[in-house]
C-alpha cells in the first residue's frame, strides 16, 4: 500500500500577548486553503490537531487550551489605508470545527511584526530604528487595528523588558488601538455596541436564573455578570472553576442565552458552532488576592476583578479583545463593569485577573442617546517562537 508522504508549507509559530498560534502568509498556503470553506478548515484542523477526543492535541500544533489552539492568515492589503488584512481562526480541541467569528487580541500583537518580517509591509514605510506604525484589517470583525512596533537596526525588536503578567518573561512592547471597536454584529437587536438597547438587562436563564447582565459589542461580543450573583467573589484561579463540570456547564448556558438575547443566534443549537464568541466574564469590586504566578494582588492595585471564560473554560488571563470590552464598558457610566469599578467617568481601568493585572484605555461619548468609543489601547508583547515549515498529512486530496 502506498503512502503519501506530508505536504509542508512554510509558516510561524508565535506569541502574541497570552496566547500563541501558527501564523501564515496567505500565499504560501495551498491554493485550496487559499479561500475559505472545508478544504481550509480541514488543514488547519489537522495542523493544530483537531478534533481530539483526549482533548491533548498531541498530534498538531494546537497546546489544548483555548489560548493556544489558533491559527492566523496575514496578506498585503487591497484596501485603502491598511498595509495587511488578517484573518484568525480559533480552532475547536475536541470538535470537528473552526470558529471564524471574532478576532484574538492577544495575537494582534504578533500580526504587526510577522507582517513587517515576512515583507508583507512597504519597506518605506518601516523605519531602520523607532517605531512601525502598521495599519492592519482585521477581516473576521471588519475593523481596524493600528499596531506600534519596535525596531532595531532593521529588525523587529522583540526583546526587551516590558511585562506582560500571564507571559513568564520580559520583551519589547507593542502597543495596539483598536478603532471603532464596537461590532457590528449581524442581526443585533439595537445598536452595534449594545446590541439590546440597554447598557443593563435582566438576563432569564431558564432554570439557572435571572442575572443582571450587560451584554456588549466592542473588541468581541461579551456577556458580563456580577460575581456575587452567579455564587464568586471575582479572585478565583482556574482550579477553582475549570474542574467543576456543573459550574460550566451553569456558564455555557448563560451564554447561550445572552448570545441568543444579543441576536448573534437565531436558536440555543447553534451555540455549539460558536464557541469564540460571545464572550462571558464575571466582575466585582478590588478585594485582594494571590495570582496564579504567586504574586499578590491588592485591593489597591486595581480598580475592578473580571474573570472570563474562553472556549468553555475559565481563562488563564484575559483575552486581549475581551480587555478592549472590560475598558469601553468601564467607560461607560452604569455597566457593570463601571459600576463594579466605583461608576463615573473614566477614561482608562486597570483590572484584576487570574496572571495577575492589565490597564486598558478607551474613551466613550455619548451622542444622541447613544454611546460610542473612537478606540481602545492596550500594550502586548510578541514574538517568533520557531520559523519554518509546518508538516501535515495532505487532507486536501483524501
Amino acid at each position: 500500500m502506498a503512502h503519501a508522504p506530508q505536504i509542508k508549507i512554510a509558516a510561524t509559530y508565535m506569541r502574541g500577548g497570552t496566547s500563541k498560534g501558527v501564523f501564515f502568509r496567505l500565499n504560501d498556503l495551498p491554493e485550496a486553503a487559499r479561500v475559505p470553506g472545508a478544504a481550509r478548515d480541514a488543514l488547519f484542523m489537522r495542523i493544530i490537531g483537531s478534533p481530539d477526543p483526549y482533548g491533548k492535541q498531541i498530534d498538531g500544533m494546537g497546546g489544548a487550551t483555548s489560548s493556544t489552539s489558533k491559527t492566523v492568515i496575514v496578506s498585503k492589503s487591497a484596501r485603502a489605508g491598511h498595509d495587511v488584512d488578517y484573518l484568525f481562526g480559533q480552532v475547536a480541541i475536541d470538535k470537528p470545527f473552526v470558529d471564524w467569528s471574532g478576532n484574538c487580541g492577544n495575537l494582534s500583537a504578533a500580526v504587526g511584526p510577522f507582517a513587517i518580517a515576512s515583507g508583507l509591509v512597504d519597506p518605506d514605510r518601516v523605519p531602520d530604528n523607532g517605531v512601525a506604525i502598521v495599519r492592519i484589517w482585521q477581516a473576521n470583525i471588519g475593523k481596524t487595528i493600528i499596531a506600534h512596533v519596535p525596531m532595531t537596526q532593521g529588525a523587529v525588536q522583540e526583546t526587551g523588558d516590558f511585562e506582560l503578567d500571564g507571559v513568564t518573561f520580559p520583551a519589547a512592547e507593542v502597543q495596539l488601538e483598536f478603532l471603532d471597536p464596537a461590532a457590528e454584529e449581524e442581526g443585533a437587536e439595537g445598536g452595534a455596541m449594545f446590541p439590546t438597547g440597554n447598557i443593563v438587562d435582566d438576563l432569564e436563564v431558564p432554570g439557572v436564573g435571572t442575572f443582571k447582565a450587560t451584554m456588549i459589542n466592542a473588541g468581541i461580543p461579551t456577556i458580563f455578570v456580577n460575581a456575587d450573583a452567579i455564587g464568586y467573589k471575582g479572585t478565583e484561579l482556574q482550579d477553582a472553576i475549570n474542574g467543576d463540570d456543573a459550574a460550566l456547564k451553569r456558564f455555557e448556558t448563560i451564554r447561550a442565552y445572552g448570545a441568543l438575547r444579543m441576536g448573534l443566534i437565531k436558536n440555543l443549537d447553534e451555540i455549539a458552532k460558536r464557541q469564540h464568541t460571545p464572550k462571558i466574564a464575571f466582575v466585582a469590586r478590588p478585594a485582594e488576592y494571590v495570582a496564579s504566578s504567586g504574586k499578590r494582588i491588592g485591593a489597591d492595585d486595581v480598580d475592578v476583578l473580571v474573570r472570563a471564560m474562553s472556549m468553555g473554560k475559565l481563562h488563564h488571563a484575559m483575552m486581549g479583545t475581551a480587555a478592549v470590552a472590560i475598558g469601553t464598558a468601564a467607560a461607560i457610566p452604569g455597566t457593570l463593569v463601571n459600576l463594579a469599578a466605583g461608576g463615573g467617568e473614566r477614561q482608562s481601568v486597570r483590572f484584576g485577573h487570574p496572571s495577575g493585572t492589565l490597564r486598558v484605555g478607551a474613551e466613550a461619548v455619548e451622542s444622541n442617546g447613544e454611546w460610542q468609543v473612537k478606540k481602545a489601547i492596550m500594550s502586548r508583547s510578541a514574538r517568533v517562537l520557531m520559523e519554518g515549515r509546518v508538516c501535515v498529512p495532505d487532507v486536501l486530496t483524501d
